[in-house]
């Protein structure tokens, strides 16, 4: 193939398939899918597990690579929680009649074509479909190579879908994965109304660098938690493992803890029992590893100045002591990649400081990281995490693929 044109032309043509497909339609397709998809859980592994012969074991992108009987009925669910949200389109925002008689409405309308471009994470494949089907828009997806057989079986069973309600399957479409068919993708203004890209910043600035269609930016996570002096350290400690521990390689993972001078003994001693379990490396700050050493936990390394600022992807962070709320602010302010941002007080006003004054698209008090997710957001699923402020921000789901169209009826009037 030496062009994928064709194949954006008849992305586009799919659009006025969709258009015609009712409400209730769509969530019947939905839920036809999610039936399909663990209908289909046996083959789904199979061709998964091709993906993970070749990964290396080291590779952090593999638990995002891996598809298991629980992940695939998580999937599925996913679809039927879609299918069970209000379609974002075709809502009316506002009318009026002006003087001269004409009649104005502004309403939601999709997007139109959907480009996406993401790697080693076949759960978007999925993901994306459902979404684009619900809001009415078609999708173009880029997946990586890494997740090629699975990302081609499941493109396959959504357009199996499809077809089978008399659809295009066009409606969703998965591109090759040879790399010089990404420009082409992001200069394809005629056929693609917007590029969303899913992975890591490498990817992200590639995109933002080559696109000449419009961009949605998902960014790469920087999480970082603060636990303040007077936090119930208890409570910090366990919230601090599992945002690192739970699912090291996804975007709301912790990366780098930040604690108080005043609480820095107690807290890390208490965390370290618990992270020894996960062998997690911790790269300290110079009061930290003097803690740590002392307390011999194995998996230590002396922070270097780039430990700061990185996305760990890993049972790795970074670990700094701060002299109180505003070195830890700035901090922040210096590293954040205006993901997702957590403090552990008990102090009310500097909670509510640090919900105001730290700029991310999700800033929490006394919970999680891990929570940054269209799903636990209850939006159903979600494309990525949008850390950019225009049109979205935060999980970049159902709600956000629409934009708007006026609409105007007249009766001959001319200006």
């Amino acid at each position: 193939m030496e062009t994928i044109q064709p194949l954006l032309q008849n992305a586009a043509k799919a659009k006025h398939s969709i258009s015609r497909l009712s409400d209730p339609e769509k969530k019947l397709l939905l839920e036809k899918l999610a039936h399909q998809i663990k209908r289909n859980t046996a083959a789904i592994i199979l061709e998964n597990q091709k993906d993970l012969d070749r990964m290396d074991d080291s590779d952090p992108k593999k638990d995002r690579l891996l598809l298991d009987e629980n992940r695939i009925d998580n999937l599925a669910q996913s679809v039927l929680a879609v299918s069970s949200l209000t379609d974002p389109a075709n809502h009316i925002l506002s009318e009026k009649t002006l003087p001269n008689g004409l009649f104005i409405q502004k309403k939601t309308v999709p997007l139109g074509v959907v480009g996406i471009i993401y790697e080693s994470r076949p759960n978007v494949t999925i993901d994306v479909a459902a979404l684009c089907i619900r809001s009415g828009n078609v999708c173009v997806l880029r997946g990586g190579t890494d997740a090629s057989f699975t990302n081609v079986f499941l493109s396959e069973l959504i357009r199996g879908v499809l077809e089978d309600f008399g659809l295009d399957k066009n409606i969703v479409q998965l591109l090759p994965t040879d790399r010089k068919f990404i420009r082409e993708m992001l200069t394809a203004t005629k056929y693609i109304d917007v590029i969303i890209p899913r992975g890591s910043q490498q990817l992200i600035d590639f995109v933002r660098d080559n696109a000449k269609v419009p961009m949605i930016e998902t960014g790469a996570g920087v999480c970082h938690t603060y636990v303040e002096k007077t936090a119930d350290l208890e409570k910090a400690a366990a919230i601090v493992v599992n945002a690192k521990v739970s699912r090291p390689s996804v975007c709301n993972a912790l990366d780098t803890i930040l604690v108080d001078e005043a609480v820095a003994e107690k807290l890390l001693l208490k965390t370290a029992l618990q992270f020894q379990d996960f062998q997690v490396e911790i790269f300290a700050d110079e009061r930290a590893f003097s803690i740590l050493k002392k307390s011999n936990y194995p998996y230590l390394q002396q922070a270097k100045p780039e430990d700061f600022g990185r996305e760990f992807l890993n049972f790795k962070c970074s670990v700094k002591v701060v002299s109180g709320y505003d070195e830890a602010l700035e901090h922040i302010e210096k590293y954040s990649s205006k993901h997702s941002e957590a403090i552990i007080s008990q102090n009310q006003n500097l909670c509510e400081n640090f919900l105001s004054e730290v700029d991310a698209a999700a800033v929490y008090v006394n919970a999680s990281t891990r929570f940054t997710d269209g799903g636990e957001f209850g939006l159903g699923a979600e494309i990525g995490i949008s850390t950019q402020k225009l049109h979205a921000r935060g999980p970049f789901a159902l709600e956000k693929l629409v934009t708007e169209k006026w609409i105007v009826r007249g009766a001959g009037q001319v200006r």
